[in-house]
C-alpha cells in the first residue's frame, strides 16, 4: 500500500506560481514512477507532468516550459512547480503513483488550483 498527500494548492492570480508537494509513505521502494495529473470541470483527469524513479521526466505539451517536476528522495516528496500559470491551469490537481507499468495505482486526495483574477 501507498499513502499520497498532497499539499500547496490555492488561488493565484494569470502569471502567478504555486509549488504542489506530494508526500508519499507505505511500501515507497515499490514505486517506479510518480505523476500529477490534473481535472478541470467537465472534463477527463489528463497527465500533467510524469518522473520515473531513474528520474526520466515527461511534460503535456500545454505545460511545457512552465511546470517543472521533481523529486526529493530524503523526504520521500515529488514537487510541482508551477509558473506562467493561465486560467486553463485551473483544476482540481492529484499526485499518482505507478508500481508496475506507468498506469497509477495509487491517487492522492487531490488539491484544488484556481487562476483568475
Amino acid at each position: 500500500q501507498v499513502q499520497l498527500v498532497e499539499s500547496g494548492g490555492g488561488l493565484v492570480q494569470p502569471g502567478g506560481s504555486l509549488r504542489l508537494s506530494c508526500q508519499a509513505s507505505g511500501s515507497i521502494l515499490s514505486i517506479i514512477s510518480m505523476a500529477w495529473y490534473r481535472q478541470a470541470p467537465g472534463n477527463q483527469r489528463e497527465l500533467v507532468a510524469a518522473i520515473t524513479r531513474g528520474g526520466n521526466r515527461n511534460y503535456d505539451d500545454s505545460v511545457k516550459g512552465r511546470f517543472t517536476i521533481s523529486r526529493d528522495n530524503a523526504k520521500n516528496t515529488v514537487y510541482l512547480q508551477m509558473n506562467s500559470l493561465k486560467p486553463e491551469d485551473t483544476a482540481v490537481y492529484y499526485c499518482s503513483a505507478a508500481l508496475i507499468t506507468k498506469t497509477p495505482d495509487y491517487w492522492g486526495q487531490g488539491t484544488q488550483v484556481t487562476v483568475s483574477s
